[in-house]
């Protein structure tokens, strides 16, 4: 009965042995395993304020409909929905024919009106030298000079009339006010259009900004200049507060804040594109940040591996708000600890590792 005893202890062992880890035996043997591959990162201090997510939308900073100034019938439209304009560039044009006619007619008038006054002029200085003689008539003069100056009045008259002849035929050309894209023809040739009339409507695509409704109770960090983030379909850009309008919509208890982009974004979006506005509600501070890949959840725990004279040792951290690819750190790491932050999902405490210098 004894030598049973032994002999079912000893295939026991034997079968605890078979099913041991390969890794576990060669941790026995003489010199262990090579040590593991690692990827590390350094634990830094960096500025945090905590932000809320506004949704907002992109605006123009100029857009609107471009007017006809004079009344008159379209001769001809140069440009179709989504052609991009320079300021001045010929948009549309009115019949002019009669706005011609009219600038000939006023030139006349000031030549006609200029050369009588000169004659009055002439007869006027005459007099004026006959003034020591026995000829000379006081109230003669008097009436010259009066004609004189009634001259030199129609003479301004009539260069206003023809300065506004000259702005009518200008005004038959519409030309763009400011650079940007055609996003309606709002008429076409043969048309007539009144004074005033809509002919084009017109936005500015290279000036953008950002403008979003703010919560009353979230305004309080926001201030000309502060530095906030925007992010349009995906894309991060840097932005700062340009305006705060001072009213208050009565019924959401919200205020129009309007954010200027900074750089070259502008170019790859559109007016009326969703932005959300990364707001501060907090100070910004100074906090410890560790890399999102150093992270790793075991049985519970949130840990990271810091390395340490080519040793992994493992260390139990609490987090705190996200920052980017980063976390904040609120206990178990200090600045410039270098944590694992690739090849760490298997590592164990003690465990011998080495760096890649080349990552």
């Amino acid at each position: 009965m004894k030598l049973r005893v032994t002999t079912a202890a000893a295939a026991f062992m034997a079968a605890v042995i078979l099913t041991l880890p390969r890794q576990a035996l060669a941790e026995n043997e003489p010199g262990g395993p090579p040590p593991s591959l690692v990827q590390v990162d350094a634990v830094i201090s960096e500025p945090f304020g905590q932000t809320a997510p506004v949704i907002g939308r992109l605006v123009s900073r100029q857009s609107g409909v471009v007017a006809a100034r004079i009344a008159g019938a379209v001769a001809k439209m140069h440009v179709h929905v989504g052609d991009h304009v320079e300021e001045g560039d010929l948009m549309a044009e009115l019949v002019s024919d009669s706005l011609q006619v009219e600038v000939r007619r006023m030139e006349a008038a000031l030549q006609r009106a200029e050369a009588e006054l000169a004659i009055r002029k002439n007869e006027s200085e005459r007099l004026r030298r006959l003034r020591n003689s026995a000829a000379f008539q006081q109230g003669q003069y008097e009436d010259k000079k009066l004609e004189v100056t009634t001259l030199e009045s129609r003479v301004t008259e009539a260069n206003a009339d023809l300065e506004i002849a000259r702005l009518n035929l200008d005004y038959a050309s519409i030309r763009a006010p400011y650079s940007g894209t055609v996003t309606l023809r709002q008429t076409s040739a043969g048309a007539y259009v009144p004074l005033g009339a809509p002919v084009i409507s017109l936005v500015n695509d290279e000036a953008l900004e950002a403008e979003a409704d703010i919560p009353s109770d979230r305004m309080a960090g926001l201030h000309p200049g502060r530095a906030v983030i925007v992010e349009i379909a995906g894309v991060e850009a840097p932005a700062s507060v340009r305006a705060l309008v001072p009213v208050e919509n009565p019924l959401t208890r919200t205020r129009a804040v309007r954010f200027t982009l900074e750089g070259d974004v502008q170019a790859q979006f559109t007016p009326n594109q969703t932005a959300i506005v990364h707001i501060p509600v907090g100070e910004r501070r100074d906090v410890v940040s560790v890399h999102k890949d150093a992270i790793v959840n075991r049985q519970g725990e949130t840990i990271v591996f810091v390395v340490t004279d080519s040793t992994a040792q493992m260390r139990t951290v609490q987090l705190g708000e996200p920052i980017g690819g980063r976390f904040v750190v609120t206990r178990g790491l200090s600045v410039g600890d270098n944590v694992a932050i690739r090849g760490n999902e298997r590592l164990r405490s003690g465990q011998p590792v080495r760096v890649d210098e080349g990552a």
